[in-house]
């Protein structure tokens, strides 16, 4: 036999076993680490996407052997620290992945390693807090607290506790806490008449996911506008908790299938009733779209929602290709900075987003297709911040290069770790221009004059 250098198949992913006890064994654990660690050395294509990757080639570097077979197991977990599961190195470096014979899947590897070490070890306290999503938003919805919050969380020795109790880094972009919830500021509006498309279910269910719901409730008010504009029926979801996705990367499987427990009887049910299903953070979409199907295989509920989840650009764009979407578009936009995140970019629907905005008049999209280094609560902490920033720098100078009207991502974290990277290491690109950070979703809003 003989071994081919990549691949010309789509690549194809493999249920993750982790109900399997082998999943959980240390040691075939560790001899996989290894076996994978010797391709990616004996290639080191993906040495430019994140620090993973460096950190293994110098461990096996400056190893007695210059081989894998030199590094202390010990400093595997090093280069499992540093993933942070955007998946770029398997959609768009790798070509080993399945149906390769060599079988390489680094991120679901580095994922059984953050489980095995998450069963066996825990985690601190600060970590477990930080992917608490729905405990951390019980903060928003009560102005008061929410203003007192949010104002402290400003201040240097506020900041200063949080480094140094959390391990949030002091100079990070943290979110603030909404006055008023997503969940509490919507009603469903089933008032306009079902126009099913080709493409396209004619009914919308809303699933806010914690970011819209406790912090940044306008994205989601402004998807609900949109929907009202172009006359499609919506509901929310009955019930709703986090996606699992903080719990995902953490390494803790059990609390990611809790969520599970909660979410998936009442999405089932309004995809089985026929309505497209969407979200407004990529995260929670590819959550519903691609780890929980890989997580639970054999689960028919969990595969009725993977068919019905949709990013709201699919399915807007999907919309507009069945001549069912207003394009009476009032607004120009200028130039738009857009940012393509990698859990977009993981769902494989091309760059629906950019088609979106293409479509509004005297508007100009400069597109960016990289990775900006944030990744949820991995960028802000402190042990990470710096290699997240540097890993964005050049996301940050190519968007501010276009000199900007707006700077735009469908993952609004990713757009505020932009803005500051921006203003920390591009700001001379802008000469003098002040863009303003806007989702995708309040850019079509705006455009439409709402």
């Amino acid at each position: 036999m003989t071994a081919r250098e990549g691949s010309l198949e789509a690549p194809t992913r493999h249920p993750i076993d982790w109900k399997n006890p082998q999943f959980w064994n240390e040691a075939a654990l560790e001899k996989e680490l290894e076996r994978v660690f010797g391709i990616c050395h004996g290639c080191r294509r993906c040495v430019s996407l994140c620090g993973s990757f460096p950190t293994l080639f110098d461990l096996v570097d400056n190893s007695a052997t210059m081989e894998v077979d030199g590094v202390p197991k010990e400093k595997f977990k090093d280069v499992v620290e540093q993933c942070y599961l955007c998946d770029m190195c398997f959609m768009t470096k790798c070509p080993y992945v399945p149906p390769h014979e060599w079988n390489v899947d680094f991120p679901h590897l580095m994922l059984r390693a953050k489980a095995v070490q998450f069963k066996n070890h825990g985690a601190r306290f600060s970590e477990r807090l930080l992917s608490s999503t729905d405990t951390l938003g019980k903060f928003a919805g009560i102005p008061i607290v929410t203003q007192t919050v949010n104002a402290m969380n400003q201040t240097k020795p506020v900041r200063a506790v949080l480094e140094a109790q959390l391990g949030v880094d002091r100079t990070a972009w943290v979110p603030g806490y909404a006055t008023r919830k997503f969940r509490s500021s919507v009603k469903s509006n089933r008032s306009a008449p079902v126009r099913d498309g080709e493409r396209t279910p004619g009914k919308v269910a809303l699933f806010a996911t914690c970011f819209v719901n406790y912090n940044e409730p306008g994205i989601g008010l402004d998807l609900v506008k949109i929907l009202e504009h172009n006359a499609i029926p919506y509901v929310l979801a009955e019930k709703e908790a986090c996606c699992g996705m903080p719990k995902l990367e953490l390494g803790d499987l059990d609390a990611v299938e809790k969520l599970k427990n909660v979410n998936i009887p009442h999405l089932a049910r309004l995809a089985r009733e026929g309505y497209a299903i969407l979200t407004a953070i990529p995260s929670c979409t590819l959550m519903f779209k691609q780890e929980l199907p890989l997580l639970f295989p054999a689960d028919a509920e969990v595969a009725a929602v993977k068919e019905a989840m949709w990013d709201p650009f699919e399915y807007l764009v999907s919309r507009h290709k069945d001549g069912l979407l207003k394009t009476d578009f009032k607004q120009p936009l200028g130039t738009v900075s857009y940012h393509v995140p990698c859990h977009g970019r993981v769902q494989n629907v091309g760059r629906k987003t950019e088609a979106m905005l293409k479509l509004v008049p005297e508007t100009s999209v400069h597109t960016v297709e990289r990775c900006s280094g944030h990744s949820g609560t991995w960028g802000v902490k402190k042990q990470f911040h710096a290699m997240a920033m540097k890993i964005g720098k050049p996301v940050f100078r190519s968007m501010a290069g276009a000199k900007p009207d707006y700077i735009s991502s469908d993952c609004q974290l990713a757009g505020h770790h932009i803005e500051q990277g921006i203003e920390e290491f591009a700001r001379d690109a802008l000469d003098g221009k002040q863009p303003a950070l806007a989702h995708p979703l309040t850019l079509v809003r705006l455009a439409y004059g709402l």
